[in-house]
């Protein structure tokens, strides 16, 4: 009976390593638009990221809003490397380079934002053309102030892409 279950133990093993193995994500060369709220003038952003290797990734992120009181807009450049893939998950580093607008009764100013974070996208079986990310890290930024601060609002700061 012990020799049964050793059995069963090793191909229940065989069978779980082959499934991992099948369900690895291939992102190499889509592309994956969405939303994210990243930058620090608090206007969302459409964003996009292109796999350019199993190691690099490159985006971008534009937002605009019209309000002549709290209104605003941001365009940057993001740079991605990948430090740890699984199956739907993968672990990367983030620098993100943008220019930032807001507009406000009294002033309207254009600086800058430079990001550096740590991060991870995962999907769900079945849901693979969905990234869901939350990245944590210091943001650099001046708009108003000189500040060094926690990336976002809040300390995780969120993103969707859906790839193409």
């Amino acid at each position: 009976m012990n020799i049964m279950k050793k059995t069963l133990l090793v191909i229940f093993l065989l069978f779980s390593v082959h499934i991992n193995s099948t369900f690895a994500l291939e992102r190499i060369s889509r592309l994956g638009i969405g939303i994210s709220n990243q930058l620090v003038n608090d206007v969302p952003a459409i964003s996009f990221k292109l796999q350019r290797s199993k190691s690099f990734a490159i985006g971008g992120l534009l937002a605009y809003d019209s309000d002549d009181v709290n209104g605003g807009y941001g365009m940057g450049l993001r740079a991605y490397r990948n430090f740890f893939e699984e199956p739907l998950l993968n672990f990367y580093g983030a620098f993100t380079a943008a220019l930032i607008n807001e507009k406000s009764t009294t002033s309207d100013e254009t600086r800058f934002q430079f990001d550096l974070s740590l991060g991870s996208e995962f999907s769900f079986n079945g849901l693979e053309s969905l990234g869901l990310s939350f990245e944590f890290g210091v943001s650099v930024n001046k708009l108003g102030e000189f500040r060094v601060q926690t990336a976002g609002s809040q300390f995780f700061v969120t993103s969707i892409h859906f790839y193409l």
